[in-house]
């Protein structure tokens, strides 16, 4: 029995495996619509979620099998006092698979190691969020037709960012990956990620300020919130906020064939203006998030692809 906690727990020919699969769904969606009948999937998310939990279940429901859950800690038994532990237990009984989304890091590791079914991690705290890294390595290949000779910008909130560190750290296997880093001072890459990554694989990256000193260098900016609750002062944020807005005027200089990408929610860091640019590739890349995870599920239940 296989699971998926972090991201670096596939292999890149695993990822490439995985992604190679996702694009036979996408390409012949009629002939996977039954490889998962009489197959259950459990959604088991203690905390909300919109687009990770529904493509979960969209992609269950379109490989032919069920989905059960519960979308909230409030209407579990964890509202009671059980361990999670003991949740997965008691649900790796009744469900083939198990997706997990949890705020406490480390809680799908311990699920994994008392459930009798498969555990994906569907996000864990500030830790990992394997399938989004998934959807961003497919969405990438898919709008630039490969995963290595790239220049990628990550910007606004890079310390605390969980899909930021996972995605930096899976694309750190692939050849000549270059990084610009654009943020404040107060939300720079953490030290973990500078050491584990950059300095022990000999990698470099910048690290600038704006998006406009950069932007007419990138192949993708990889967008995230500047979030007003982790600055020390409302000034800094005031003064900084803005900067990280992405709208028509700083796309003035950037490539033809620029990739936007966004894991979302956004709030106010793309403005609603840059959605109709061919260039604004987050909805795609929320599509592209349910024929990943249908590529995973039929991975982890060890279901071969069909002729």
């Amino acid at each position: 029995m296989r699971h998926l906690i972090d991201p670096m727990d596939l292999s890149v020919e695993e990822i490439d495996e995985l992604l190679d699969l996702a694009d036979d769904i996408i390409a012949h969606k009629d002939k996977y619509a039954k490889v998962c009948e009489g197959k259950k999937l459990a959604t088991l998310f203690f905390e909300p979620s919109t687009r990770t939990r529904l493509s979960f279940e969209a992609a269950m429901m379109e490989l032919g099998g069920n989905v059960l859950g519960f979308s909230s800690s409030d209407s579990s038994s964890s509202a009671k006092g059980e361990s999670v532990a003991d949740t997965v237990k008691v649900v790796s009984c009744y469900a083939d698979i198990i997706a997990m989304r949890h705020p406490k890091e480390g809680a799908p590791l311990l699920a994994s190691l008392k459930s009798d079914a498969p555990i994906i991690n569907a996000g864990d705290g500030g830790h990992n969020h394997p399938t989004q890294t998934l959807t961003d390595l497919l969405t990438i290949r898919r709008e630039k037709g490969k995963l290595s000779d790239v220049t990628v910008g990550f910007c606004g909130d890079l310390k605390f960012g969980r899909t930021v560190h996972s995605l930096i750290k899976a694309l750190s296997r692939y050849e000549n990956i270059r990084y610009i880093m654009i943020s404040p001072v107060e939300l720079e890459i953490p030290k973990y990620l500078r050491e584990e990554v950059f300095e022990q694989k000999g990698i470099s990256y910048e690290q600038v300020r704006t998006i406009d000193e950069v932007i007419d260098r990138l192949d993708i900016l990889y967008m995230t919130r500047v979030q007003r609750e982790r600055f020390f002062n409302e000034a800094d944020y005031i003064r900084l906020k803005d900067t990280y807005i992405l709208d028509m005027p700083k796309l003035k200089n950037a490539k033809e064939d620029l990739s936007i990408l966004h894991p979302l929610p956004r709030v106010n860091e793309i403005s609603v203006e840059v959605d109709d640019d061919p260039r604004a590739c987050y909805f795609r890349q929320a599509l592209n998030g349910k024929y990943v995870r249908m590529a995973l599920i039929m991975k982890l239940l060890g279901i071969e692809k069909p002729e």
